[in-house]
């Protein structure tokens, strides 16, 4: 509490015109304490852009999915999934798996 009162009495001395001091503290309530303050337009700058690229992979991820899902619209679709994902065959058939 000391530290701040002696920075205040140090500005108050500096500072003479009471412009550059109103100036100054318009520039700190905006800057810091103001609803609308930069720190807070940062922050929501930020989440602006995370929820872009967000929206970006989602929109990615859609297309992918309704692309499969189409091919599992039809019945040759559906069996060439079954047979790559879950190994099935069909009756007298044997299938061989060979890892890379």
């Amino acid at each position: 509490m000391k530290n701040a009162k002696s920075l205040l009495k140090i500005l108050l001395s500096k500072l003479k015109s009471p412009f550059i001091l109103l100036s100054f503290l318009f520039v700190l309530w905006m800057l810091f304490l103001d609803s609308n303050s930069y720190l807070s337009h940062r922050n929501l700058n930020h989440n602006i852009e995370q929820l872009e690229k967000d929206q970006v992979y989602y929109r990615a991820e859609i297309r992918k999915d309704s692309i499969a899902l189409h091919e599992l619209s039809n019945p040759e679709g559906l069996e060439k999934y079954a047979r790559e994902k879950y190994h099935m065959k069909k009756k007298n058939e044997e299938i061989f798996l060979i890892e890379e």
